[in-house]
């Protein structure tokens, strides 16, 4: 494949596979010979390790799937305590989340890898402070958006609603991809079906639930083998 910018990752809810999807396309570029990175413009809600850090396992499996040491680069201006809507705890902080900054951050961070794979938090539409949102991140960056659907009841009228907002931005449809959650949803290949006649942009794959052995511990993230399985079941989409 020819090289590409980078994408944007997002979900049609928050704890519907975007973490999942983001290590594992990682993994593919990088397995490609692309010198691939991960991003995240916030994260909420973080764990302390054994040594009093406060790490999010989101940015350590990001750091994971970028095969990085810790600390080795930043890949998140804002790193919040508290797993709630990010600009809501921000508020609580006494802070404010600024498109500015994670926009600057992004350029920094880009201008020293071929790809950078942004992940979102939670959808498309989440606030980053009273004027901007997550989608005015995207529209800033303009790299093409992979959507993550988690395969639940609801599912479909939740994408084709993501859809209309990232059409809605002039933003470039990658792909998406549906992503098994706890247990396998009733009709699972009818709602893929639905959604491929109904979504005009390349299905990406489908990933199976995570095996017991490689599901993600609590405050914990994702294993390098899990990255692999999800992998295994995904294509990266055309250049």
């Amino acid at each position: 494949m020819g090289t590409l910018p980078g994408f944007f990752i997002t979900g049609t809810d928050t704890e519907v596979g975007k973490t999942l999807v983001s290590g594992a396309l990682l993994l593919k570029l990088r397995e490609s010979g692309i010198q691939a990175i991960g991003f995240k413009p916030v994260v909420a809600g973080t764990y302390t390790e054994q040594n009093g850090q406060p790490l999010n396992e989101d940015l350590e499996t990001l750091r994971i799937a970028s095969n990085l040491q810790p600390g080795e680069l930043d890949l998140c201006p804002y790193v919040l305590d508290k797993p709630a809507a990010p600009h809501l705890v921000a508020k609580a902080n006494g802070m404010r989340l600024e498109l500015e900054t994670m926009l600057r951050a992004f350029n920094d961070l880009q201008k020293n890898k071929d790809c950078v794979v942004v992940e979102g938090a939670g959808g498309f539409l989440v606030p980053i402070d009273d004027q901007f949102d997550l989608g005015d991140f995207a529209q800033q960056i303009q790299l093409p958006v992979i959507l993550v659907v988690g395969m639940k009841l609801g599912c479909i009228n939740h994408a084709l609603l993501t859809i209309e907002a990232i059409r809605a931005r002039k933003l470039v449809m990658a792909g998406w991809i549906a992503n098994t959650l706890d247990h396998e949803m009733d009709l699972l290949k009818g709602n893929i079906e639905t959604l491929q006649s109904r979504i005009n942009t390349p299905f990406l794959g489908l990933i199976p639930k995570l095996p017991v052995n490689l599901q993600k511990l609590s405050n914990q993230p994702y294993s390098i083998d899990a990255l692999k399985f999800a992998a295994q079941h995904i294509q990266l989409p055309a250049a």
